[in-house]
């Protein structure tokens, strides 16, 4: 099948292209024979019942410095001149892009978008992981000091994130001596206009947070992300290292449990998170990653799944 892809995506020149998935999924799409486009966010236009891109067509290979060529740049109309648009610009969850996903809502019926935007819109990963809470560890979502602080007298040690952060940003322990936690929170509230997230903290997270890929509520296969020294988060962006490993029983029981909704929500691409190998903590649909060191490790080929996954829905139409 040739495809026409739009990838609406964060700059290309920033990629880092050894574990970036979204470039490994342009490699792939590429590979196949697929056309290929590239454009950001700020680079949609609504008129007249249309919706536009400006784009650029483009050619990409693995080379540091010179990974990809770009053509000369061209008014897509979304709905008709591509088969496909990838949402893939990284979070923060905001206006810009929710609004965007009511912009791509435009071209349902026309143009397949991955991951379905009404569905990503619904299902931010912090929140859409309460509908499995039975997985979860001890979790609270709050903007009041005084509840946070009764939930660590409970449960001696927590940790409190943005509920719309990415990449491990802004992640903070509090102890059971509760230092700094009015100053944290202070902090939080005044800085994100929305609750936050609060949870038990989980000392199994020093053996790793494992990211497991689900493709069209399939489990393709999974990554251990390892914390640093002294750290306490395991995100590859900020410093933790991949090793390989294994579902548990409870972590194929958690994918069980998720996968056909998953798939009814045109969710193709999701990364979920498991601490210790048992307490589910995120569940990722915005722009996940973790399919490079998946596929390192296995010799499996995520992104052709993913492309696999793609031409049978459309096959589908």
């Amino acid at each position: 099948m040739t495809l026409r892809i739009a990838f609406q995506m964060d700059p290309l020149p920033g990629l880092n292209i050894a574990g970036d998935s979204t470039f490994a999924l342009m490699l792939s799409a590429q590979a196949r024979g697929y056309t290929l486009y590239y454009y950001g966010v700020n680079d949609l236009t609504w008129q007249d019942g249309r919706l536009y891109a400006m784009a650029w067509p483009v050619a990409v290979r693995r080379e540091v410095g010179n990974h990809f060529t770009l053509g000369e740049p061209q008014i897509l109309d979304l709905g008709r001149d591509v088969d496909v648009v990838w949402m893939r610009q990284d979070p923060p969850f905001d206006l810009s892009y929710i609004t965007a996903t009511h912009l791509l809502e435009r071209i349902h019926g026309e143009t397949l978008v991955a991951n379905d935007p009404a569905s990503v819109r619904n299902a931010p990963e912090k929140l859409f992981v309460l509908d499995y809470a039975r997985f979860m560890p001890p979790t609270m979502i709050t903007r009041s000091l005084g509840a946070t602080r009764k939930f660590l007298e409970t449960h001696g040690e927590i940790v409190i994130k943005p509920l719309h952060g990415n990449g491990g940003k802004a992640i903070f322990k509090i102890g059971r001596s509760a230092e700094n936690l009015s100053s944290l929170m202070e902090m939080f509230n005044g800085a994100y206009v929305e609750p936050h997230m609060v949870q038990a903290f989980l000392p199994s997270v020093t053996a790793g947070d494992k990211r497991i890929v689900l493709v069209d509520g399939e489990v393709a296969g999974a990554v251990n992300r390892i914390p640093g020294e002294g750290e306490i988060r395991s995100n590859l962006a900020v410093g933790g290292t991949a090793a390989k490993t294994e579902l548990t029983p409870r972590e194929a029981e958690i994918c069980a449990a998720m996968g056909p909704e998953l798939k009814k929500r045109g969710l193709i691409f999701v990364g979920i998170d498991v601490i210790g190998g048992e307490w589910l903590t995120e569940i990722n649909v915005t722009s996940p990653t973790g399919i490079v060191a998946i596929d390192r490790f296995n010799g499996t080929d995520t992104a052709g799944m993913i492309w696999e996954a793609v031409e049978g829905r459309l096959a589908l139409g």
